[in-house]
């Protein structure tokens, strides 16, 4: 990441004082809410099989249920896993991560 002091002055306060600058940017960056997509699979409907769906249709994935999932950051995959429902969550699901990519070195 390359440091801009223009960009330090607009985070202004807020933070540890008696910390480095650098620190206080990347302590900063690291509270920001980030959204993050996990996609199930992929479907390649005809055009005309698109303007007929309708409620109740169903869109076939080029996936299985038991396919693993990948998580991703706009259009970067950062980890895959397993979908799962959550313990005592009736019908909320979570991803169990079986592969993180290493992002130690992106911030």
């Amino acid at each position: 990441m390359m440091e801009d002091s223009s960009l330090a002055d607009g985070f202004g306060g807020g933070g540890d004082d008696t910390a480095a600058p650098g620190e206080r940017r990347r302590s900063a960056v690291l509270t920001v809410p980030i959204e993050v997509v996990v996609s199930v699979g992929k479907a390649r409907p005809v055009l005309s099989e698109l303007v007929a769906l309708r409620r109740d249709s169903v869109l076939p994935l080029d996936s299985k249920i038991e396919d693993p999932v990948e998580i991703m950051i706009g259009d970067r995959v950062i980890a895959r896993g397993e979908l799962q429902e959550i313990d005592g969550e009736t019908g909320r699901l979570g991803v169990r991560l079986t592969e993180v990519a290493d992002l130690s070195n992106t911030l």
